[in-house]
């Protein structure tokens, strides 16, 4: 309503003056949301993309064709009619399980500086990240210690009870082996808290050049293609393994390459997935380089709508079949939640999906030390007694 004893046009220039000041405030805002993305994009977290001489030997990788690398099979990475954006934002804010548990996960601090280096174990450190002593090498595998696996704030936080570790805890680390550079499993501050007690990098083709940018000498930092081995000592080998995946920390995809690791020495075969969905690589590993006396598989956050990318447990226990495993813990579960599932489903499924396989399933802590002697050793389902806390 027209307030009384007001001039209509004046009323109305001021509506419009109103209208004006609104449309400003409300560019300005958008612009300081533009300037601040950009502002944002450029923090050292995002790391860089190869460029120039390091693109060039890419050019005899059978995985890369016309400047992207590709997965040995078709694997699109939407496997519904949804789009991408969509897809992300009904995983962030859609319905969902219980993604979180509802207490705090059990979790056994072993001071890890003072192992017996001689020793051959594993110790799992949450999600994806393990620390390994082989043939007298001390290594890490896509270390995660921040509590926060997103390039935001508050998106992908961990369970709690899950961070008992950080970089200082770890001694003098013989080779870090990155898997690829996904926020939760190439951690920047991890890596840049560790740069000083690394001695060797190893992962896929490009993936340097988020190191080269993060300060890292490049004279310790290997980068390998699918199948190419790294002799660490005379009894000692290190080969990249093909993954079915993807890589990319921004807007660009696939500009460096995802891989699974093979830990060879005379006395014990180890193997490490990465992110990876099922495929017949596995097969292919276990017949050239089986069996393995151990093996770490990804057997979490799988979805229907990434079928192609992440494995769920039933897959996981074929793999670790493939591979002629003797051993197999699920890997990418337990710290972080990227898919919708139940936070404990992946270990209730894969316990019921190895029954009867020809390897023995071991369900460690985080934190306790997985030895590789042939010792007797006895893993309790853990998981159970969190979620028992919510009744």
């Amino acid at each position: 309503m027209q307030p009384r004893n007001q001039n209509p046009g004046s009323f109305l220039a001021g509506k419009a003056r109103n209208r004006r000041r609104l449309l400003k405030v409300s560019a300005a805002l958008a612009v300081l949301g533009i300037t601040g993305g950009i502002a944002y994009s450029q923090h050292p977290l995002f790391g860089k993309l190869p460029q120039g001489e390091r693109r060039l030997r890419f050019a005899g990788s059978p995985n890369y064709v016309n400047g992207l690398f590709h997965n040995q099979i078709d694997s699109p990475l939407r496997t519904t009619d949804q789009s991408e954006l969509s897809m992300w934002m009904e995983s962030l804010f859609g319905e969902k399980g219980q993604t979180r548990p509802p207490g705090a996960i059990p979790a056994i601090k072993t001071e890890i500086k003072a192992l017996d280096a001689t020793q051959d174990l594993v110790i799992w450190l949450g999600h994806s990240s393990y620390f390994v002593q082989l043939g007298g090498r001390r290594m890490l595998i896509d270390p995660v210690f921040s509590a926060n696996a997103a390039p935001v704030p508050l998106v992908n936080t961990a369970f709690d009870g899950t961070s008992i570790y950080a970089a200082e805890d770890m001694p003098d680390v013989d080779v870090l082996l990155i898997s690829h550079d996904h926020y939760d499993h190439l951690d920047y501050p991890s890596v840049q808290a560790l740069q000083s007690r690394v001695k060797k990098v190893i992962t896929g083709l490009g993936v340097g050049a988020h190191f080269k940018a993060w300060g890292y000498d490049m004279r310790i930092v290997h980068e390998a293609d699918w199948y190419e081995a790294i002799q660490l000592t005379p009894e000692l080998r290190i080969r990249l393994m093909p993954a079915r995946h993807f890589s990319g920390r921004a807007l660009q995809r696939d500009r460096s390459l995802w891989a699974g690791f093979a830990l060879l020495s005379p006395r014990r075969r180890l193997f490490f997935s990465g992110d990876t969905g099922y495929a017949p690589h596995f097969a292919e590993i276990g017949r050239r380089y089986g069996p393995f006396d151990w093996v770490a598989l990804d057997a979490g956050q799988y979805d229907p709508r990434w079928a192609n990318v992440h494995m769920n447990p039933e897959q996981a226990a074929q793999a670790a079949d493939d591979l002629r495993a003797k051993v197999l813990t699920p890997g990418h579960i337990g710290r972080f939640s990227i898919s919708r599932h139940d936070w404990d489903d992946p270990f209730k499924r894969i316990t019921a999906a190895s029954q009867g396989r020809g390897y023995a399933l071991w369900t460690p802590e985080i934190g306790r030390p997985v030895f590789l002697d042939g010792r007797t050793q006895e893993f309790t389902r853990w998981w159970e007694t969190v979620s028992s806390s919510q009744h």
